[in-house]
C-alpha cells in the first residue's frame, strides 16, 4: 500500500514538473517573441534615423553647391559644416483651416439652407476661405509661412 502511495505520488509530481516545464517554455518563447519585436523595431529607427541624416546630409551638398560661384577663374564655396534642417511635417495651419472650415460651413450651410444642397456648397466655401484666411496667420506667428513684405 505504501509502495503504491510512493508510485502515484512520484508519477503526480512528474505531471507537475513537466506542466510547469511546459508553461515555463511558454512564457519564454512569448517573452522572446516580444524582445525580438522590440529589437526589429529599434533597428528600424536607427535605419529610419540614419536615411534622414543622410537626406538631410544631400540637402545640405546641394545647397552650397548651389551656392559655389566662379569669380575669375578662381572658385571660393561657402560651407556651413553640419547644418541641422528640420524637415516640416503634417499638415500646415491654412490646410487644417481650410479643411475644417469647409466642413463646419457645409454643415452649417445645410442646416440653414435644405434647398438640393446649395447652402453646402455655398456655407463650404465660405467657411473654407475664411479656415484658410485664419490659419494662414497663425502659419506666419509660428515661422512656417515667411510673411511678405
Amino acid at each position: 500500500m505504501i509502495t503504491m502511495v510512493a508510485v502515484f505520488a512520484s508519477c503526480n509530481n512528474k505531471a507537475k514538473e513537466e506542466a510547469l516545464a511546459k508553461q515555463q517554455a511558454m512564457v519564454a518563447v512569448r517573452d522572446s517573441l516580444k524582445l525580438d519585436s522590440f529589437k526589429r523595431a529599434e533597428v528600424a529607427e536607427k535605419e529610419r534615423l540614419v536615411e534622414e541624416k543622410h537626406q538631410a546630409e544631400l540637402a545640405a551638398a546641394r545647397r552650397s553647391s548651389s551656392s559655389n560661384y566662379s569669380s575669375s577663374g578662381s572658385s571660393t564655396s561657402t560651407n556651413a559644416g553640419t547644418s541641422t534642417s528640420t524637415k516640416k511635417k503634417g499638415w500646415s495651419s491654412a490646410a487644417k483651416g481650410t479643411a475644417i472650415g469647409a466642413g463646419v460651413g457645409a454643415l452649417g450651410g445645410i442646416l440653414i439652407d435644405k434647398k438640393d444642397g446649395r447652402g453646402a456648397i455655398i456655407g463650404g466655401l465660405a467657411g473654407a476661405g475664411a479656415g484658410y484666411v485664419i490659419g494662414r496667420e497663425r502659419d506666419k506667428k509660428s515661422g512656417r509661412v515667411q510673411p511678405k513684405n
